[in-house]
């Protein structure tokens, strides 16, 4: 039997029990390791994403390419290309990893529905996520809408031990029809991690030796404190499960904290599993009611980091200058967004989607209608963070601001990097704040009452 392994999320050899199933299925006569590459979604992806998949193809088409292999690459609609894979290998059945959100559902029913007209079967094992959306349910058989009842449900339901990569296998290629994994140019400054599994497994393992400290350094941008493995789980180059068995070792507070944060992640796929609506619509209806303003400058300067609130500026220009942004930094601007600047959610969300390298449709709507307040679980709407506050908070001795807007970066010019007076803005050419922070947090909290009835 020939069998067909088609990556999507999961462009890694160890622990893919997907890729597993693959190979029992071809232990005789080969597996065809597969990608298409989706126009639907590599268009979309902005460059960030783009650069990122495409290296991490070239990693994994490097590990199959020491087993005298290499990874079939092919270009167009999933629907007829892996068809077209299938048949020309004379596969039995196509393995995938699950996928559960909205697009990828409704690509993988029309891609089984050609299949099986082929009389080729579609195979699916796994998930991204340690538990698959939809299994963590309460007493009454419905899904959870608060997050602490759900992750408790979730560490209950736990997840297999970790599996190791397949060995023994006879890997396949494709004649023809294949595409050159694509070499996309990033804009100028803008530098990405390194993508590929090996190096998902050095990045975990450098955090774990400082996971112990990670209750207390998340939340501080001046300090390397987070693990940055959310882009490695975002293409798969590693899975939740081996973090989740390694952080068994940990006793710390930190390691269980992060634990929690994983716990998020699956919790933000089940809800967009339930209400793939959600992805672009209010999850809270009556939130679409709100007076929202009209997208203009204002979003141009959040965009571009020219607000005049410094640790505003600074998240803004680290996402344009890594694909990446500190998750307290995540909040701090999604707040001064919606309930400084009164524009929707959703324009900040697209904007981050467009430049995150590790963006996740999920984690990031959510997390926006999270600090929207129109979420699931989400923060109360009169929760709107003072971003003078947060930077002194979060950012004691301005040392993240000074990084990211060198503007303020020269403490002799600036002492205080978090609220520069007139005189310094005009002496390093940096901007006044664009508005009084305590007359739109007033306003925002008008326009909450207005629709609270």
């Amino acid at each position: 039997m020939v069998s067909v392994m088609w990556f999507r999320r999961d462009l890694r050899l160890r622990d893919n029990p997907a890729l597993l199933e693959a190979c029992a299925d071809g232990a005789e006569d080969g597996v065809l390791p597969l990608f298409v590459l989706d126009p639907h979604l590599w268009g979309p992806a902005g460059p960030s994403r783009q650069a990122y998949l495409a290296g991490s193809l070239r990693s994994l088409d490097a590990s199959f390419r020491q087993r005298q292999a290499g990874l079939s690459v092919v270009r167009g609609d999933p629907v007829r290309r892996v068809v077209l894979a299938a048949k020309a290998v004379g596969a039995q059945r196509v393995h995938v990893s699950a996928d559960f959100g909205p697009y990828g559902r409704e690509r993988d029913e029309a891609v089984e529905q050609a299949l099986g007209e082929a009389g080729i079967e579609l195979v699916r094992t796994g998930s991204p996520y340690a538990v698959d959306p939809g299994r963590v349910l309460n007493g009454s058989g419905e899904a959870y809408k608060v997050f602490t009842p759900f992750s408790r449900a979730w560490a209950d339901i736990g997840w297999d031990d970790p599996a190791d990569a397949p060995t023994g296998t006879t890997w396949l290629r494709l004649e023809e029809g294949t595409t050159d994994i694509p070499d996309p140019q990033l804009p100028a400054d803008l530098e990405l991690p390194e993508p590929g599994e090996d190096s998902a497994r050095r990045q975990w393992e450098e955090f774990l030796d400082r996971v112990d400290d990670y209750d207390t350094d998340r939340d501080r941008p001046d300090r390397d404190g987070t693990s940055r493995m959310s882009v490695h789980l975002k293409y798969g180059e590693v899975h939740p499960r081996t973090l989740l068995a390694d952080l068994r070792r940990k006793r710390s507070k930190g390691a269980q904290t992060y634990r929690t944060e994983l716990a998020w992640r699956d919790f933000y796929a089940d809800v967009l599993a339930r209400r793939p609506d959600s992805a672009r619509d209010y999850y809270k209806p009556e939130f679409a009611r709100m007076d929202y303003d009209r997208p203009g400058d204002q979003l141009e300067a959040w965009q571009e980091g020219r607000t005049g609130f410094p640790i505003v500026d600074a998240g803004m220009r680290q996402l344009r200058a890594t694909g990446w942004m500190h998750n307290r930094l995540r909040m701090i601007t999604a707040s001064f967004l919606v309930k400084d600047l009164h524009v929707e959610w959703q324009h900040g969300a697209r904007h981050f989607l467009h430049w995150l390298v590790d963006g996740d449709l999920a984690s990031n709507n959510h997390g926006w209608q999270w600090t929207a307040g129109s979420g699931t679980d989400a923060s109360p709407f009169f929760r709107v963070f003072n971003p003078t506050t947060q930077g002194r908070r979060f950012d004691p001795d301005g040392a993240y601001v000074r990084r990211w807007v060198p503007e303020l970066a020269d403490p002799d010019q600036v002492p205080d990097p978090h609220e520069p007076d007139a005189d310094t803005r005009d002496l390093v050419g940096y901007p006044a704040p664009m508005l009084d922070h305590k007359e739109e947090r007033q306003e925002a909290l008008d326009r909450y009452e207005r629709i609270k009835g």
